[in-house]
């Protein structure tokens, strides 16, 4: 459906969503050292809240939500324009800008409609303002990280730029603690924190679901396509002690296909060379030029 869609209105794609995202995050840091120096809350007039949208006609709050930030630490907010430039570009260069957008529009879709759907339970039984107060783009970032986990889970990060960690293994980390929060929110009767939680996050399911990105990582299909490649692989030529010689290595991190079978090697047009890089690498490396 998607790829369809594409055809269509592939064209109308906005190119490098993530640095337009990120300069409306540099917008709200501006905003909020506004604040802080005139003592004027010029955020309290960008949230996402139902009840001025619906009853004083504030339509603008549907897009300014949008620019503020998840925090307002300043180191925080460094490592968060490093962290999801990078990610963003990287999954924008494997999906295309037209995927690329439905995933992150689709995430502030979700977070709207989730925002409506706590007005209506809960009507004026909440303070005016306590909604919008609650959300963020936090939970729509979190959504750009895991789905790069997804895609490349075995990709090695730096955590605090010290701790080599797999992605795969924090996204878990984060998926764990999202649940805790939602739990802990239900449980404590806040089920206006919950919902635009797991709205925000509904992108990722339904994304992957419609575009069958989960197919790859099913343990049954990478043992059978591990099972095809030793089958239809003819015998390798092999040193003398009889170890046999790898066809393909990364450039990057030289895993071969005999070490990790379950991965894909490429090798990459843009590099000047014959450098050949696995899945995890290919998209995110620096090309090589002479």
């Amino acid at each position: 459906m998607i790829d369809k869609l594409e055809k269509k209105f592939g064209k109308y794609a906005i190119k490098n969503l993530i640095i337009y995202l990120l300069a409306g995050y540099a917008l709200g840091y501006l905003f909020y050292f506004g604040t802080r120096f005139t003592g004027f809350n010029y955020l309290s007039y960008l949230t996402l809240e139902p009840y001025f949208i619906i009853h004083k006609f504030q339509i603008w709050r549907l897009f300014t939500w949008i620019i503020i930030p998840p925090n307002d630490n300043i180191i925080f907010a460094l490592i968060m324009f490093m962290l999801y430039y990078q990610l963003g570009r990287s999954l924008e260069y494997s999906w295309g800008s037209f995927k690329f957008n439905i995933f992150m529009f689709g995430g502030m879709f979700f977070t709207i409609i989730g925002a409506f759907i706590t007005y209506a339970i809960y009507g004026g039984d909440l303070p005016v303002g306590i909604i919008g107060s609650t959300i963020s783009t936090m939970y729509v970032n979190l959504s750009i990280f895991l789905a790069f986990s997804i895609c490349f889970p075995n990709m090695q990060v730096l955590l605090y730029f010290i701790i080599p960690i797999k992605m795969k293994w924090m996204s878990i980390v984060y998926v764990a603690i999202i649940g805790f929060n939602i739990i802990q929110a239900i449980i404590g009767g806040q089920l206006f924190i919950a919902i635009p939680i797991i709205a925000s996050l509904l992108n990722v399911l339904i994304f992957f679901v419609l575009t069958r990105k989960t197919a790859r990582f099913n343990p049954k299909d990478i043992h059978r396509r591990a099972e095809f490649k030793r089958n239809v692989t003819p015998p390798r030529t092999q040193y003398r002690d009889g170890t046999p010689i790898a066809r393909h290595k990364c450039a990057v991190c030289g895993r071969t296909e005999l070490t990790n079978p379950e991965l894909e090697f490429r090798f990459c047009s843009k590099c000047d060379g014959n450098y050949e890089y696995c899945s995890d690498h290919l998209f995110t490396h620096k090309h090589i030029k002479k």
